[in-house]
């Protein structure tokens, strides 16, 4: 299966029966282990081909080792797959459901859209909502939780527990189960039925786990229940490359799997394959600042490859144009598109690099399609100020901005306005139930749209976040909904960077449209083999790797993120994981300033020895 075994690839291959953890780093060739763990376990007729089961988190993961294995000469008969499908084959062999009953992704979207819709919710972003609330189910039942003690992100608590209750109301009557039930329902049933946990228990002699590090509560105490009468759990994970805490995954089980386990063995695959000496050492020297970690001391193989490059830029659109140039240079120099990806912390980060290289006719893959940003509620709010200040009888615009920030006109007088045979505006200054604090209200929109007519579509956004009031109103909404404004600026921020340079709102209008039509082509391609420059964050960049790597924006508040600063610790895990998917060539960069504020250099770059302040005074 490729190159000789070391000698820590080769305990775990020849650990017999037990638990056993292996402690696998980047590039440290864990796929490979797993599998010459299960063809020799069928070669010293320590299991049959049944009684194996291999598990790992996405379809794409398993599908690909079933391959390698089957391509090795492995018998078909051995279990590869999904903690879900897994689960659901636990749950279909005692209720004898079938794929039907479970809801597909769109599906149970329009579900929640329906029942928002029929109570007459008022959201302003429905779409990013669901999204939202469907994160935080995930995490609860991930968690094992309760709807009464569950605390949910991005919601109140009483509007995600009506959610709930409706949502799940819906599941009933149709006999429909989701993706979260499987584990939930799993649980419960190997719990209480002891037929089937004596069944399951029996069944697979061997159960072998990769990327331990993501499993989440649900899933190990599954895991916990179905090992228990042989006790040959074998896992293979990296604490280091724990990084989604959001989604309930933390990296306490792979931690505590000696006090879960006392028996267990431990053997640390500690060789990368992947990396130069420059760049493990310097990722080494940054996760190493991790105090709950299993210490792995990862070297190379002794090629100690090109110098990790920095470079400080003004802003971020000056950065962009260095990364853009550096890519350019590197497809002179014949490194493959493919082999080249730009790695940053939010999602939000790619429009200024999506837009360089489409400036330089460089093809691109956005990898993350996590929403259209051009789109954003937000977005359309910031539009409708500068439409309706251009003219006043845009009355979609002002229905959209009317209270944001607040400016107290009611629904009532709003239908009342809508009766009238004017424009809105005109028509809400002649309804005979406004009163003299309301029309004070629209007078003063009338005066601030005259200013912002008169500026530039950039200094008109300006005028409308900061003296006008509408970054308040973000606050305003962020704080009820138990979230932090700070994502909401950012959004703001960067739609105020496409408007750069546009000299009317018109160009503005145009601009903003080409760019959601270029992150609609991407979603469509989302399927295809990628065949340009990975442009994707540092959460989608786990498991991959490339020749060249670009890691820009390393400052405070970026990399790591404002939101991650009580878990500094995960912080710096992702960075870990961005920094080990280099190859090759690895390049860091930092900025000056950040739409238009000043910034500090990452404590990431000083954890490495890098004494960035001096380039920043």
């Amino acid at each position: 299966m490729g190159r000789k075994l070391n000698a820590a690839q080769k305990e775990a291959v020849c650990h017999e029966t037990g638990p056993m953890l292996v402690l696998a780093g980047p590039g440290s060739g864990k796929t490979t282990v797993l599998l010459c763990r299960i063809l020799r376990l069928l070669e010293k007729r320590l299991a049959r081909p049944r009684e194996i089961l291999a598990l790992t988190f996405s379809k794409a993961s398993a599908d690909e080792m079933k391959e390698r294995f089957q391509r090795a000469k492995g018998p078909e008969s051995v279990s590869f797959g999904t903690f879900h499908s897994i689960f659901f084959r636990i749950l279909r062999s005692k209720y004898g459901w079938g794929v039907e009953r479970v809801f597909q992704e769109e599906e149970r979207r329009n579900v929640l859209r329906h029942i928002m819709e029929e109570a007459k919710w008022d959201i302003p972003d429905m779409e990013e909502y669901i999204t939202q609330f469907f994160s935080q189910l995930s995490l609860m039942n991930s968690e094992l939780e309760s709807p009464k003690n569950f605390e949910p992100i991005g919601m109140p608590v009483e509007e995600f527990r009506k959610l709930y209750n409706a949502y799940e109301r819906y599941k009933e009557r149709h006999e429909k189960l989701d993706f979260d039930d499987m584990l939930t329902l799993c649980y419960q049933l190997l719990n209480e039925d002891a037929e089937v946990r004596t069944y399951w228990q029996g069944k697979y002699k061997f159960i072998l786990v990769d990327e331990f590090q993501d499993v989440n509560k649900a899933q190990f105490e599954c895991l916990r229940i179905l090992a228990e009468k042989h006790r040959n759990l074998f896992v293979v994970g990296d604490d280091d490359q724990s990084i989604y805490a959001f989604r309930g995954a933390r990296p306490d089980f792979l931690l505590h799997f000696p006090t879960l386990y006392p028996d267990a063995k431990k053997v640390t695959l500690n060789i990368n394959y992947r990396s130069t000496e420059r760049v493990i050492s310097l990722a080494e020297k940054v996760i190493g600042n991790n105090e709950t970690r299993f210490v792995k001391n990862m070297k190379g193989i002794g090629e100690e490859g090109d110098r990790v490059v920095f470079f400080l830029a003004e802003d971020m659109a000056k950065e962009a144009e260095c990364i853009g140039e550096k890519i350019a240079k590197l497809l002179d120099e014949g490194v493959p598109l493919t082999e080249i990806a730009v790695i940053y912390r939010t999602n939000l980060q790619g429009g200024a690099f999506a837009r360089e290289l489409y400036k330089r006719g460089i093809p691109y893959d956005l990898r993350d399609n996590s929403g259209n940003i051009y789109e954003h509620w937000v977005a359309k709010d910031l539009l409708a100020y500068l439409l309706l200040a251009e003219n006043e009888e845009s009355d979609g615009g002002l229905r959209r901005i009317l209270n944001k920030p607040k400016r107290y006109i009611g629904k009532d007088l709003l239908a009342e306005a809508e009766t009238m045979p004017y424009n809105l505006m005109r028509s809400l200054f002649v309804c005979p139930s406004l009163k003299r604090w309301q029309e004070e209200h629209l007078e003063n929109l009338r005066t601030d749209l005259n200013h912002v007519r008169k500026k530039s579509p950039y200094d008109g956004l300006k005028y409308v976040r900061k003296v006008i009031g509408y970054d308040e109103y973000l606050e305003e909404f962020a704080a009820y909904r138990r979230t932090s404004a700070q994502v909401l600026w950012e959004i703001a921020d960067e739609i105020m960077e496409t408007a750069k340079d546009c000299a009317n709102v018109t160009v503005f209008r145009q601009r903003l449209e080409e760019l959601s039509q270029q992150v609609k082509e991407q979603t469509q391609k989302k399927d295809q083999k990628r065949k340009g420059v990975a442009l994707m964050t540092m959460h989608g960049a786990k498991g991959l790797e490339f020749q060249a790597v670009f890691l820009p924006s390393l400052v405070e508040g970026v990399v790591p993120h404002e939101k991650g600063m009580e878990e500094i610790e995960e912080e710096r895990r992702l960075f870990y994981v961005a920094m080990t998917r280099a190859g090759e060539k690895l390049c860091l960069s930092a900025i000056k300033k950040r739409y238009e504020k000043e910034t500090k250099p990452s404590r990431f770059l000083a954890e490495m020895g890098l004494d960035a302040e001096k380039f920043f005074t």
